[in-house]
């Protein structure tokens, strides 16, 4: 049929739009009135639970999911994911419990389940659930991870202490289980004896170099370790001994201290009495916090105020401390970074220090009598730690001291420690 001019004009201008949308518009309703597959709708789930915190709905259309796919194991531990953070346990070990039924191979479903009893404070239980999964995949972290906690939860220690080994093993860069690892260390029990020897080498400060020879004891208990330890030292070349005892007792999860004493009869070689107290607190994301104190009483009290920060990064430890030391003109300022790369447990890394100042925890406390406030040095060290059998720990470190000993006068001076300690 032709067109005349006016017709062409209107069919083209109106009516050949109009059927292009009317066809667009029925394309779309097909698609639409087409049902989404298992695949999607779990996709869509999702992001419902996710994206909008909507787990109402992402278990509406988990379960519409799951009557197109029934045995869509994924999307079965999504649903009891999904009850277990709505607060509905008994409704997510339902599902837990039918899933377990198969059994399944995938380690997530004994993430889940696992999670669900160790929340719900069923150790035991978890502890199964956890083995279970670990007896098909030993190597899953987060499994291993897992199983730690619960152990720690249960006042197993010692036990959660291997499952961090064994994750670390597998992993030595997971930054939260390096962080457990060190707060457990506090935690463990057993026996443990140590030697360390210290030599000081001065260049013009004194004539005489210093040795410092040191024995201890430590007892870890489930409330926290405490160290007896002797030390002997030959410094102005003259001797003398010393006695210490130290704690560090576990108030919660949260917090713990570090509590000191120290006596010696040798007035010079040591201080007549030192002490020192601690509060650490550990922190979200492997952060760890401290405040305190310490004392040294030579002729004279000297009372030093301390604080640090630190870090855990994959296998790495960042920590900054200072002293301020303050007397009635100024106050003294002591610094220190310090950097370890951890190689496999808590106790085998490569550490280095960079700093200014004296610190308390030295052997050099001697150097504190010297008029402390207008004394300035500059330290840098490098430190060594490794296990034999993880029964025997041994220790090396080397630093290195500017020191300004009088004014315009300084000495450079280096420290060596070689440290020996067996667990039993």
């Amino acid at each position: 049929m032709r067109l005349n001019g006016k017709q062409s004009f209107l069919y083209n201008n109106f009516l050949c739009p109009a059927l292009l949308w009317v066809i667009l518009c029925l394309g779309i309703s097909s698609a639409h009135s087409q049902e989404l597959n298992s695949d999607q709708l779990f996709q869509k789930a999702r992001i419902e639970a996710f994206e909008n915190k909507n787990y109402p709905g992402a278990i509406n259309i988990a379960k519409q999911a799951l009557t197109r796919s029934p045995d869509y194991t994924d999307i079965q531990v999504f649903l009891g994911r999904l009850y277990t953070w709505s607060d509905q346990p008994d409704s997510a070990r339902m599902v837990f419990q039918m899933i377990a039924l198969t059994p399944p191979q995938d380690p997530d479903f004994y993430l889940a389940y696992g999670s669900l009893e160790y929340w719900e404070g069923q150790h035991p239980k978890a502890l199964q659930i956890v083995n279970r999964g670990l007896s098909i995949s030993p190597k899953t972290e987060d499994l291993l991870l897992l199983k730690a906690k619960i152990l720690q939860s249960a006042k197993q220690y010692d036990d959660a202490l291997n499952s961090l080994q064994s994750l670390l093993e597998v992993n030595p860069k997971n930054g939260e289980a390096r962080d457990m690892l060190a707060r457990l260390k506090n935690q463990e029990t057993g026996h443990e004896i140590g030697i360390n020897y210290n030599f000081m080498y001065f260049n013009t400060q004194f004539e005489d170099n210093w040795h410092v020879l040191g024995a201890s004891y430590k007892r870890a208990t489930p409330i926290g370790s405490f160290i007896l330890r002797t030390n002997y030292a030959n410094k102005f070349a003259d001797n003398g001994v010393q006695f210490e005892l130290e704690a560090y007792p576990r108030l919660s999860n949260l917090f713990y201290m570090y509590l000191g004493a120290g006596y010696s009869d040798d007035v010079g070689i040591f201080p007549k009495f030192r002490s020192g107290a601690s509060l650490y607190a550990n922190l979200p994301k492997s952060f760890e916090a401290e405040i305190g104190y310490r004392q040294l009483k030579f002729t004279q009290d000297i009372w030093m105020y301390t604080a640090s920060i630190g870090k855990y990064y994959k296998n790495f430890w960042f920590n900054i401390r200072t002293y301020l030391t303050p007397d009635e003109d100024n106050i003294s300022q002591s610094y220190a970074g310090t950097v370890r790369y951890y190689t496999r447990g808590a106790d085998d890394y490569l550490g280095l220090i960079v700093g200014t100042g004296i610190s308390p925890e030295e052997n050099r406390e001697n150097l504190f009598t010297d008029n402390p406030y207008k004394l300035k040095s500059f330290k840098a060290g490098m430190d060594y730690n490794f296990t034999v059998r993880s029964k025997n720990l041994f220790s090396i470190t080397g630093t290195y001291y500017n020191v300004e000993y009088r004014p315009q006068t300084k000495d450079d001076q280096f420290d060596i420690s070689l440290g020996y300690r067996r667990r039993f």
